[in-house]
């Protein structure tokens, strides 16, 4: 399994998504204290970060916690979800595109129940790549290095030919932790000069690291 591989995170990478306030809005629309919201949601966030809730009981759940009538509940949850899915980073989209038949892509993401249907109707990242790893649908989270592993063995690549990229230090060196390569996103042009490093430098071997 020597194929070079690419893949990334989704927030903060291909997405750009910037907190909005949303929750605190909410806050102060129902009078609640700041960091109410998620510290009685906090339990429902974390399983559907890992697929142990299914949306429909979500949204049974944050209507219950936090006394949202119908509508309410629709224009909440529809307000956590403009700011989760934040808003494309065209550029780099563009330049991942452009690496089909390149290279195998892949892409590993925290995710939440819903997630997916979202994310494919909005940016079609099911066309970008080859193999997409929710965590809501393997049940575990970066940065458990059961993550990457799970991410490897879609793409039936092995760790050390795949160049891992995502915006939070904790992943890139759980991704190094359990062999990859791994490049904390910052901007496009260093994330795109350090892709092009990898492609250019071709599959990992030991052989090319005793050569120097």
């Amino acid at each position: 399994m020597t194929t070079t591989c690419i893949i990334l995170d989704i927030g903060g990478v291909l997405e750009i998504t910037p907190e909005t306030g949303v929750v605190q809005r909410w806050e102060e629309q129902l009078e609640l204290p700041l960091g109410t919201v998620n510290e009685r949601m906090r339990d429902v966030w974390r399983a559907g970060s890992v697929g142990s809730i299914s949306e429909h009981d979500v949204h049974r759940e944050v209507a219950s916690r936090l006394g949202l009538d119908v509508h309410q509940l629709e224009a909440f949850m529809a307000d956590l979800w403009a700011e989760y899915l934040g808003t494309p980073n065209e550029e780099l989209i563009a330049y991942v595109r452009g690496l089909q038949g390149r290279c195998r892509l892949g892409i590993l993401s925290n995710s939440f129940v819903g997630a997916r249907e979202r994310e494919t109707a909005l940016y079609h990242f099911d066309e970008l790549v080859e193999q997409i790893v929710y965590s809501h649908e393997i049940g575990i989270e970066k940065p458990d290095l059961r993550a990457f592993e799970a991410a490897c063995a879609s793409l039936e690549v092995g760790p050390e030919s795949c160049l891992f990229v995502d915006d939070v230090a904790a992943n890139v060196e759980a991704a190094q932790a359990a062999g990859m390569q791994a490049h904390l996103f910052e901007d496009n042009i260093g994330t795109i000069a350090r892709i092009a490093a990898h492609l250019d430098a071709g599959p990992w071997t030991p052989a090319r690291v005793l050569r120097g």
